[in-house]
């Protein structure tokens, strides 16, 4: 066929799905397309989806359904979880003429597109000051809440010098920071390594250690890992990296021993809090954010207390409070004991006021300290300040014009804490070396 010269690539979900869409964009690209305008009708339109939660599979379904009414003679394109765990429905959409359940498949399930050709890696990442980087795919865990390990039961990892080389095209292209993703960060590797001695394994750390290796400036932030993998050499490698940012990501769930034990977690209560208490010692002041279910079959207000508990002990910066939503085909839909809407409610409220506390404190242990700020843009609540995302993961403002500083790396000396952002001051004398002007 004729390939048509546009294309509009919407996402939906996790910074997995984020990078593998701007993979295939730059892939389309490489192959003669280019991105639709604001303004125009494209030919093709490419829908990568999410089916965590029902609201992901509905998402879809409208974005689907809008897309084919403003754009009727438009190919539709679904790729991404939701495609993978029901193509059938996916495929009666109004619009869509293609289901991709296998993104390894790229070459074959768009040839028909034009095709050809595939990039080594990304380039760039449009839409944010930073690069998500897809290290690894796959999940062998099946937590009993998760439909993921579903429809993406394979574990693969790509080599170390792939992802390397990766990084090193986005650092010349100007990116100031790379986030490691994966489905299963903590298990980048094991496909790797298995069968082999010790010594040619090629695990999360020996990555780490490779990018250390790399020149050129810019930082590495790792996403959501496991506490059951926070150990050993893991430890040691981000102890001993120079760009590794001082903020992990640590799923806890639920603090109950009870309820991890139900969710079919690998860890218990008092495992976690040893875990962080074991990267407090090897980092200098780390912040910590993490993921909890409220209200999961049979949470009492017991249960929910141990999670309080353990929020406080840990002092999390940052808290992503979650609903649980039943998932059909997972073992937890089919748990007795559901707890009320309005219980949900109620404990969501308190654990809201707990982490907005618990910021304000990990905020304030912070004053005093220099924080290496990556700018994203002016601060809507400050005239002539820029905001941006410290190292340590929390927002900082500080007073400077956004046109000189964006995507740039600033330290900026953390002096207050105002309506959930710290505010700054620049530090002259880096800044000087930098050549950087900031007002």
């Amino acid at each position: 066929m004729t390939t048509p010269s546009t294309v509009r690539l919407l996402t939906l979900g996790c910074k997995v799905n984020q990078y593998e869409t701007q993979y295939l964009k730059e892939t389309l690209e490489l192959n003669g397309w280019r991105e639709a305008g604001d303004a125009e009708s494209p030919q093709l339109c490419i829908v990568n989806s999410c089916t965590v939660t029902h609201e992901g599979d509905a998402k879809t379904r409208q974005l689907v359904r809008r897309l084919h009414s403003a754009n009727p003679q438009a190919a539709i394109v679904v790729m991404g979880c939701y495609a993978t765990r029901d193509p059938e429905a996916v495929g009666k959409l109004p619009g869509v003429t293609r289901v991709v359940t296998d993104k390894q498949r790229v070459l074959e399930d768009f040839r028909d597109f034009g095709v050809t050709r595939l990039p080594t890696g990304i380039r760039r990442f449009d839409g944010h000051q930073r690069a998500f980087v897809k290290v690894q795919d796959g999940c062998l865990l099946h937590c009993s809440f998760c439909i993921i390990p579903s429809v993406r039961p394979v574990v693969r990892s790509r080599s170390i010098a792939g992802i390397v080389d990766e990084v090193a095209q986005l650092v010349e292209g100007g990116c100031p920071e790379v986030v490691l993703t994966g489905i299963h960060l903590g298990h980048y590797g094991i496909d790797l390594s298995r069968g082999k001695s010790k010594a040619d394994w090629s695990r999360l750390w020996h990555l780490l250690a490779a990018l250390d290796r790399l020149p050129g400036d810019f930082r590495v932030r790792l996403s959501s890992l496991e506490a059951a993998e926070v150990r050993g050499e893991f430890v040691d490698a981000l102890a001993a990296s120079r760009r590794v940012c001082p903020h992990l990501h640590l799923c806890l769930q639920s603090g109950s021993d009870r309820i991890l034990g139900l969710m079919k977690r690998r860890y218990r209560s008092a495992g976690f809090l040893e875990r962080c208490k074991r990267l407090r010692q090897a980092l200098d002041k780390p912040a910590f954010t993490t993921d909890v279910i409220v209200g999961f079959p049979g949470e009492t207000e017991t249960d929910f207390a141990a999670t309080c508990r353990v929020i406080e002990d840990v002092g999390f910066a940052k808290v992503h409070i979650f609903s649980y939503s039943p998932r059909r085909g997972t073992p937890a839909a089919d748990l007795p004991d559901r707890v009320s809407p309005e219980v949900v409610a109620e404990r969501r409220e308190r654990l809201q006021a707990l982490e907005k506390e618990q910021a304000r404190r990990y905020a304030a242990s912070l004053f005093g300290r220099e924080l290496d700020v990556l700018v994203e843009g002016p601060d809507p609540a400050r005239p002539g300040h820029v905001r941006g995302t410290a190292c340590r993961y929390v927002p900082v403002a500080f007073e400077g014009r956004a046109e000189v500083l964006l995507r740039r790396r600033v330290p900026v000396r953390a002096v207050a804490f105002e309506h959930g952002v710290i505010v700054g001051r620049p530090e002259p004398l880096h800044l000087a070396s930098r050549r950087i002007s900031l007002l």
